[in-house]
């Protein structure tokens, strides 16, 4: 099992990801095939949910606003839980435009099986 801190950050580089051949490898490699994604009342399940909620996410917020997405420091597992906060920033600044929450259930593999995101946070 990777470190939480590890982990956060490729669940992270997957949002920033523009291939979308290694965006959905990351995917696939981050969560199991049955894995679930849940915000605001949406929710995504299986791999094909998944990478059309990474995707939209992706080209919304990285694409077209010139954003990214980074993992703070200080993850945190206990037991099958991690948790951390991610930020998400101008491409080519520090300035914290949003910070949310992660709260992932794994598997004893440290894949995704439950991913609920809180924000702003």
């Amino acid at each position: 099992m990777l470190d939480p801190q590890t982990l956060a950050d490729r669940y992270v580089a997957v949002w920033n990801e523009a291939d979308e051949t290694r965006r959905r490898n990351a995917i696939s490699a981050l969560w199991v095939p049955n894995g679930q994604h849940f915000v605001e009342g949406r929710q995504a399940r299986g791999y094909e949910e998944l990478e059309k909620r990474v995707r939209g996410s992706h080209e919304r917020n990285v694409r077209d606003d010139g954003n990214r997405f980074r993992a703070a420091p200080g993850a945190r597992r206990l037991h099958n839980v991690v948790t951390f906060h991610w930020e998400m920033l101008p491409a080519n600044g520090d300035t914290v435009l949003v910070r949310g929450l992660e709260f992932l259930i794994i598997d004893d593999e440290g894949r995704i099986l439950v991913d609920y995101q809180f924000f702003p946070a």
